[in-house]
C-alpha cells in the first residue's frame, strides 16, 4: 500500500489522525492551538515531534512545514453549531475555514478531507456552506460534500457530520462515499465487549452528589430529566421554559449513543443506562472508537473536551480508506 502523507489543521487529539493512520496515510505535520491535545497527539500518533505545532492557525508558516500530498482540517464548528451562537462564516470560529483554504492553494495536494457539524448545511439558509464549497472548487478542486450518520458506518453513536472531500481537479477524480455498514454496534457492545480494565487509563469515576444519583434513580434509559417522573423535590429549576435533551439523559443500552460532545456541565456528561453515574472518560473515548491504549494528556476536564471534540476513528478510517483507493484507483 502505497503511502501518502498529510499535513492537518485544528488537528485536536488526533481522531482523524488515527483513521488516516489506519488507512495508508502519516502525517507529515499538525497544528492546533490545545497544549494538552497536542500532547495526546505526539504521544499516540506517528509523527516527528518536531512538526507538531502547538500554535493559532493564524501564526503558521507554510513555508515552514513539509510537502504534502493530503490535507485534513475539521475548521472549529463553534459559529454552525445548533448549541452555539450561529454566526457562521462572520463569526470568529466560523471564518478560520479560510486557512484550510489558504494552504490549499499553497500546497496544491493531491486531495483534502474537511469535517463539520450538520448545522453548517443550515446557518444563512444554507449559505455558509455554499460560500465555503466555492472557496474550495476555486482552489482547484472537485468537490464531494456528504452529511455522514456515524452509527451508519460502525460508530456505537449518533454522531452525523458533514465531510467534505476534495480532488485536485486534474487529476478527474471525483469522490464516492463509502458503503454504509450492515449493522450498528449499541453502546452496550461497545462499553462492555471486552469490559475496561480497571486500571486503563482516563477511567476516573465522578464522584456523583447523593442528590444526583436519588434524581438518576428516577431517570430511566433514553430518558432525560424533563421526560422521567421524577418527585418535585428533586425536579430542575430552569430560568426559562427550555429543557436540553441531553441533561442527566441516560444511554440505551440497545441503541447507539447519542452524541459525545466535549463541552458541558448541568449534567450533560452522559449517564450509564444502568449505574447510578456519569460516563467516565474511557467510557466516552470507546464512544468515540478510541482504542483503550490511545491515552488522552491532561486533566479530566482537558480529556473530556479532546474526546468530545474528535473524529471518531472508525469512521474516519472509512472515509480515508475510500480516499486511498481513489488514489490508486485513478493512478495518483
Amino acid at each position: 500500500m502505497k503511502r501518502y502523507h498529510i499535513g492537518e489543521l485544528f488537528a485536536g487529539a488526533g481522531g482523524m489522525a488515527l483513521g488516516a493512520s489506519m488507512s495508508g496515510f502519516r502525517h507529515a505535520w499538525m497544528n492546533d492551538i490545545d497544549a494538552d491535545a497536542c500532547a495526546t497527539f505526539r504521544d499516540n500518533l506517528d509523527i516527528d515531534p518536531c512538526n507538531i505545532i502547538c500554535s493559532p492557525v493564524q501564526e503558521l508558516d507554510f513555508l515552514r512545514l513539509p510537502e504534502i500530498d493530503g490535507l485534513a482540517f475539521g475548521f472549529p464548528c463553534n459559529d454552525f453549531s445548533v448549541v452555539g451562537d450561529r454566526h457562521g462564516t462572520q463569526g470568529h470560529f466560523g471564518a478560520l475555514y479560510k486557512w484550510g483554504v489558504r494552504a490549499l492553494h499553497h500546497f496544491q495536494p493531491l486531495f483534502f478531507v474537511a469535517e463539520n457539524v450538520a448545522g453548517l448545511a443550515n446557518t444563512d439558509n444554507g449559505g455558509d456552506l455554499r460560500l465555503i464549497l466555492s472557496s474550495f472548487e476555486r482552489a482547484g478542486y472537485n468537490i464531494v460534500d456528504h452529511l455522514y450518520r456515524f452509527e451508519e458506518y460502525g460508530v456505537p453513536q449518533a454522531r452525523h457530520r458533514i465531510i467534505i472531500v476534495g480532488f485536485r481537479r486534474d487529476l478527474g477524480i471525483w469522490f464516492q462515499p463509502p458503503a454504509k455498514s450492515d449493522s450498528r454496534r449499541t453502546c452496550r457492545q461497545a462499553l462492555e465487549a471486552p469490559p475496561i480494565p480497571a486500571n486503563a487509563s482516563n477511567h476516573e469515576f465522578t464522584n456523583q452528589h447523593p442528590r444526583v444519583v436519588a434524581r438518576l434513580r428516577h431517570i430511566k434509559p433514553g430518558q432525560n430529566a424533563f421526560t422521567a417522573d421524577i418527585p418535585k423535590s428533586l425536579q430542575l429549576r430552569m430560568r426559562s421554559d427550555a429543557t436540553i435533551s441531553q441533561i442527566y439523559k441516560r444511554l440505551e443500552p440497545s441503541k447507539p449513543a447519542y452524541t459525545v460532545t466535549g463541552s458541558g456541565g448541568g449534567g450533560t456528561h452522559m449517564y450509564h443506562w444502568k449505574e447510578h453515574r456519569a460516563l467516565t472518560n474511557r467510557e466516552r473515548a470507546r464512544l468515540q472508537t478510541f482504542p483503550d491504549e490511545f491515552v488522552f494528556r491532561g486533566g479530566k476536564e482537558s480529556v473530556r473536551k479532546q474526546v468530545g471534540m474528535a473524529v471518531p476513528p472508525t469512521g474516519a478510517s472509512r472515509i480515508f480508506r475510500a480516499v486511498h483507493e481513489h488514489l490508486r484507483e485513478g493512478g495518483a
